[in-house]
């Protein structure tokens, strides 16, 4: 059974993801644990969440699942992905898990591991709890009686520590008194924590979507969804705006003109930023196979290297851990910076942004915008299949005419929604479009038949 995607377990809540699998996934996954962390085993795991109403539901079970097999379990509520990684090492507990399904609506929701360090697991890992999650015998077997049963505690400071995380990434020389900023948190895990670190490092913050009902997270508002955002930047004369995702690990920025940075000229900036400040380990950045030629060219321009991965900032993370780099992200907006963050944090790398502005002294539109990027174009497919792409008859030589009209390609499959992600790549932009459009129409009557 296949229950892990790019990032975490990830469904619609109530139907994939019911009760009854969240409490077999959490029991599984304490198995693994109690036999990984035998050496330093503290027997806590942390648990926390987004702002989904399903997230009730799924922290229950997931706490009755770790209770069962005699594990302690740590409530903390909303908080941040980021947060959560930081803290399960911070309050050194076994694991951390975060309830969240990100960028997606509020019916779905999802299951994040972290380890004891506050890394994400490798794929490995996640094959290995599976395969304890469809062992009805070893979960039957695992679980603890009388004194032996799990306990669960609910602590609601922990929000402090991270805050303390946040400003520590920011340099103590700076301070954001004079910038007004923007912050859309998505109604999401970073409602709290967002506005609070930007005012106490002396922001005026004029937030947007901080009012979660359980259904309203993402809804037309955050990372996504700019609009609103792009409108109070220019409305009320801002210097930047902000906006994180549902669970707060990804960031775009929006310029004092209302127009949205792009992800990888964000990147750029930042990168080579870092690299003139003499804190860039590695001779490089890490981006996945999605960024922009534009940005690989900027980087090499300024001495450095670019490193690509697969799609997911934990795919980034083992890239950046082989080269020794401590800056990579990808150009949805996670990005990681190492000193600070062991995944994307929305919160970290917006500070670091408006380091930037300031050490620059120039405006958000100039300093983030350091290169061209190449035309572009990413289209989501809605398919009924994910049919392997080497089975899909004439699509190899489709992409060898690609190929011969130098337009850089890639297609693949989400890892957590029914859809087919095709990006195109191309000097030409009118060609290049030209092209995108058969190729949508040849994928949708390929796995849409």
């Amino acid at each position: 059974m296949k229950l892990f995607g790019t990032d975490g377990v990830r469904g619609e809540a109530g139907s994939f993801l019911s009760a009854e699998l969240a409490m077999r996934v959490a029991m599984a996954a304490g198995i693994y644990f109690k036999k990984s962390a035998c050496s330093h085993c503290t027997n806590k795991i942390l648990v926390g969440k987004d702002t989904r109403r399903s997230g009730y539901m799924i922290e229950n079970a997931i706490v009755s699942g770790l209770t069962a097999i005699g594990y302690d379990v740590v409530q903390i509520g909303p908080m941040p992905t980021p947060a959560i990684a930081f803290i399960t090492e911070n309050m050194r507990c076994d694991a951390g898990i975060m309830i969240s399904a990100s960028h997606n609506s509020y019916e779905d929701n999802g299951i994040k591991f972290f380890d004891g360090q506050g890394n994400k697991l490798s794929i490995e890992i996640e094959k290995q709890i599976e395969a304890i999650c469809i062992d009805s015998e070893m979960l039957q077997d695992a679980q603890a009686v009388a004194k032996n049963i799990g306990k669960a505690k609910r602590i609601d400071d922990v929000i402090g520590r991270y805050i303390v995380q946040l400003k520590n990434s920011f340099p103590r020389e700076m301070t954001l008194t004079g910038i007004r900023i923007v912050l859309d948190t998505a109604n999401g895990a970073g409602y709290m924590v967002g506005p609070t670190v930007l005012e106490e490092l002396g922001a005026d913050v004029i937030v947007l979507h901080n009012k979660p009902d359980g259904f309203n997270i993402n809804e037309g508002c955050g990372a996504l969804h700019t609009k609103d955002l792009c409108e109070s930047v220019v409305k009320y004369r801002a210097d930047l705006g902000i906006a994180l995702d549902g669970d707060a690990d990804r960031l775009v920025v929006v310029d004092e003109r209302g127009e949205v940075v792009d992800g990888d000229q964000l990147l750029g900036a930042l990168g080579v930023y870092m690299h003139e400040r003499g804190v860039l380990k590695g001779g490089g950045i890490v981006s996945t196979v999605m960024s922009n030629q534009g940005l690989e060219d900027y980087v090499t321009s300024k001495g450095l290297k670019l490193f690509r991965s697969d799609v997911g900032d934990k795919y980034v993370l083992e890239i950046m851990k082989k080269e020794g780099i401590n800056f990579g992200g990808e150009q949805s907006g996670h990005v990681i910076i190492s000193d600070y963050a062991k995944t994307g944090d929305g919160l970290v790398s917006a500070l670091q942004v408006l380091a930037l502005i300031i050490a620059s002294k120039e405006k958000a539109s100039a300093v983030l915008r350091p290169f061209s990027l190449y035309p572009q174009k990413l289209v989501n497919i809605n398919i009924k299949s994910k049919k392997p792409l080497d089975k899909i008859k004439g699509l190899s030589e489709r992409l060898k005419e690609l190929d011969k009209a130098h337009i850089r390609h890639l297609i693949r499959y989400s890892g957590t929604e029914n859809k087919l992600r095709v990006l195109l790549e191309a000097k030409d932009a009118k060609q290049m479009r030209k092209e995108m459009d058969s190729l949508v129409e040849f994928f949708q009557k390929a796995l849409n038949a």
